[in-house]
């Protein structure tokens, strides 16, 4: 007697996990940034926030690469970005320097964190809208959540060079929260960083800087981390003069579009209009050509 099988839920391959495990890693390190800002230990909460970059990195990397991407991956990416990037910084910021500020300190570490939650609400609306042109996937709308936490953290960052009372005065983190915050939910666009080629020549040159930016976050982390920051600073104008120069390349092709169309379709007409005529003149008789005496043999012209 053949007994029946029993059904057998099809297992999930660990690679397809690995991106949601990053995901989760990155969520613990913005908690534990959290924990560290308790304790008052400022620098490993800074580090401990710097890890959650590197995470959230490297999960979108990873779904791509064993195609792994999914909806549950891109929610869970969201609530992680909100946990480092803007609860865990505004949380920091209060206990460092804010607080001081009472009342008015709170709502400004609110005001980040709600920023940060509709900067990542506005980009999961954009999530599988295929009607951007390609070139635009290669810019955000607005600085995105690592970015800002980084931006935002930049007074404490320098404080553990430059010991003094004006990089913890809570007016000036007042000012960088309020200028970080709006950065987040405006129009700006800035650059994505995801799709960007190296050529041949550069290649080692290339290979070269990574190796010395690795040799000075080694010896000197919080130079090198506020060198970084500046750079993407410096680099905001130019992200959106790039932008603005591709969006009118983009314009004036489009307007050129009707002409080149207007062309084709006056060709194809022609094309038309050529082989009726032609197929006329096959149709029509045709007459034979008149017949003519045979030439007399004895004529020799």
């Amino acid at each position: 007697m053949n007994r029946p099988r029993r059904p057998r839920i099809k297992a999930v391959a660990f690679n397809r996990l690995l991106p949601n495990i990053v995901t989760v890693l990155a969520i613990c390190a913005g908690l534990t940034a959290i924990r560290f800002g308790f304790q008052a230990r400022w620098e490993l909460a800074v580090l401990a926030i710097a890890l959650a970059s590197i995470f959230d990195a490297l999960d979108g990397r990873l779904a791509r690469l064993v195609g792994g991407s999914t909806k549950f991956g891109a929610e869970l990416d969201s609530l992680s970005d909100f946990v480092s990037f803007g609860v865990a910084p505004a949380v920091l910021l209060y206990f460092w320097t804010l607080q001081h500020l009472r009342g008015f300190g709170w709502a400004l570490a609110l005001l980040f964190a709600v920023c940060a939650a509709l900067r990542l609400a506005r980009f999961n609306t954009k999530l599988g809208v295929s009607d951007m042109p390609a070139w635009a996937y290669n810019y955000f709308t607005g600085v995105p959540a690592p970015a800002a936490a980084g931006l935002v953290l930049l007074p404490m960052i320098l404080s553990f060079q430059f010991p003094g009372a004006f990089l913890i005065s809570p007016l000036l983190s007042a000012a960088v929260v309020v200028t970080v915050a709006f950065l987040m939910i405006s129009r700006i666009p800035t650059y994505a960083f995801k799709q960007f080629g190296v050529p041949h020549k550069l290649v080692l040159p290339v290979l070269l800087l990574v190796g010395l930016m690795a040799a000075f976050v080694v010896t000197s982390p919080w130079a090198t981390v506020t060198v970084i920051i500046i750079a993407y600073i410096v680099s905001l104008p130019f992200s959106g003069r790039s932008f603005r120069a591709l969006r009118r390349e983009a314009a004036r092709l489009r307007e050129g579009a009707p002409e080149e169309a207007e062309v084709e379709a006056a060709e194809a007409a022609a094309d038309r209009v050529f082989e009726e005529v032609v197929e006329h003149q096959a149709d029509e008789p045709v007459d034979p050509p008149p017949a003519t005496a045979p030439p007399d043999k004895f004529d020799r012209g």
